[in-house]
């Protein structure tokens, strides 16, 4: 069953921005090879942190909209915990 998704990624803030464009590339590939569809993607940029994550006291702020199998969500938050340029993140499940 296809449910709504939301994911907050803050990436490393000295990603150039080829790197944070194949990384989201890369996680929409994730959901839409999976049969998911991204509904979309939000770009907040470079932002204070409220408190030091890993050393950095700032983030590229992305959030991503997507509906997707269970599975895939998954899947995703499983590749987005290996990437080392990812410093946070946060996968919700959205109301309808």
């Amino acid at each position: 069953m296809v449910r709504p998704y939301e994911i907050m990624l803050v990436l490393k803030p000295d990603l150039e921005e080829e790197a944070v464009n194949a990384l989201l590339e890369r996680f929409s590939g994730i959901v839409t090879g999976e049969g998911g569809t991204i509904d979309n993607v939000d770009r907040w940029g470079k932002r204070r942190t409220a408190y030091e994550l890993k050393g950095f006291t700032e983030g590229f702020y992305v959030v991503i909209d997507f509906q997707a199998e269970p599975a895939t969500a998954g899947e995703l938050e499983r590749i987005v915990k290996l990437s080392d340029e990812v410093i946070r993140h946060l996968l919700v499940r959205r109301d309808n």
